[in-house]
Order: C-alpha cells, then structure tokens, then sequence
C-alpha cells in the first residue's frame, strides 16, 4: 500500500493523471467495476447519471464516448446556466457535461473544459470534432492553476473532481479569480460527514478512488468562503 501521506502535490497529481488516463482506454480508476461486468459500460453510465439527476435528453445530446461514469451529481441541474454565458468546467473529463452546457449556453454562448489528463483532452477533443460541436473548448492544465484569465467566466462547474485536488484552498480562490463579479458555481463532490480512519485517509488508492481525498464537509465549505464566495448552499 502506497501511504498517500508520503506524497508530494505533484506525486499525487500524477498518480490520478495515470488512472484517468487508464479510464479513456478502458481501465478501472474509481473502484472496482463489479465482478466480471466491464468497467466500459454505456448502459450502466447512462442509468447512473439517471439516477444523478440528467435527463434523457442531456444523454441523447452528448457524443458517444462522453460519459465514463466518472461523476457523482449533475451540476448543471442547479447551474442555471443561460443563453449566451460563458460556462468553465473544472475537471471536464471527456467533455460529458461541458457538452450538456454547450447546448444551453447556445450558440453565443462558450464553454471550455480543464483537465490535467492529455488523455483526456485528446478524447474530448475527439468527441467535439466527431459532433461538430464549434462552442467549447478544452486546455490542459491544472485546477489549481487555471489557464482563464481574469473575470472572464459566469459560471463554473465541476463533478466529482475538487476532491482529487491536493490543494483545494487553491482551487477555490482560482475559481473566484476567473469569475466575473457576480459569476456562481455549482459544484457536485464528495464530502464527509465523519473523519475516516486513518489506514484509509493516507491510502492512495483510496485518494484516486474519491475516498481519501474527500474533505469533511465544513471545511469544503470553510474553503469556500475562504475564497470569497458568498451566499453558499448545499443541495
């Protein structure tokens, strides 16, 4: 067992960069699949992000290839994204709920995707080229160092992603940064409600699996208001 603890940010990084990488190509990064099932596996994604709150047309709208299964919520369903605005999506994965905000952002609107994972950028990349779709955009980099420049974002997303992040104070004021006066977030993650136990805490398949690197919920919150964010809600 390696002992997250004895890991640098960028160990860590690196160590979630190559399971989700593995996860493009057909490997398992969050958990284990579930006996002899494969982990590619459209229909129990799509039942899955049923379940999370998509709609049957947010799944029709995507590309094939969009939805890993890697999410734990929609945030979109309490976005309230609107036509025209610019959406930024933390995290975006292959690009499964920056193309859902493609479409509600509308053709004058923008969307683009970060992901440290090149992986994934060249799938998402992929999967926009494949549809046509002209108004999103995805650039690697990390969430802790957003490649936005300032003031230029309405709203920001992200699914399942800022729990991986070995800096999440830094995430957050990164976040404040990029939105303009009066922009929002909408943010689905994994919180605790207890600590855990240690032999799972400092287990770095436990972090790359969304367990170990979940914080407790009042200090998720506490890094929120930390950056600056006002009027905060959990849905």
């Amino acid at each position: 067992m390696i002992d997250r603890t004895e890991l640098k940010d960028e160990a860590i990084h690196e160590t979630v960069r190559d399971a989700y990488a593995a996860r493009v190509k057909g490997g398992n990064c969050c958990g284990p699949a579930g006996g002899d099932e494969p982990v590619a596996n459209p229909g129990r994604h799509r039942d899955s992000a049923i379940r999370m709150g998509y709609s049957s047309e947010d799944l029709e709208s995507v590309p094939e290839g969009a939805n890993l299964g890697l999410g734990c919520g929609a945030p979109l369903a309490v976005a309230q994204v609107m036509p025209g605005e610019t959406v930024l999506d933390l995290g975006s994965g292959a690009g499964f709920d920056a193309f859902i905000a493609s479409r509600e952002v509308g053709p004058e609107g923008r969307v683009i995707g970060i992901d440290m994972t090149p992986e994934m950028i060249e799938q998402a990349g992929r999967n926009a080229e494949s549809t046509g779709v002209s108004n999103v955009e995805f650039r690697q980099g990390y969430i802790e160092q957003l490649p936005v420049d300032d003031e230029t974002v309405d709203v920001m997303i992200s699914n399942c992603v800022i729990n991986l992040s070995p800096d999440k104070p830094a995430v957050f004021r990164e976040a404040f940064r990029v939105l303009r006066p009066g922009g929002r977030i909408a943010v689905s993650d994994i919180v605790l409600t207890d600590p855990l136990p240690k032999s799972i805490e400092d287990n770095i398949a436990a972090y790359v699996g969304c367990i170990a690197g979940a914080p407790l919920l009042d200090e998720y919150l506490g890094h929120i208001r930390q950056a600056g964010f006002v009027d905060i809600g959990v849905v």
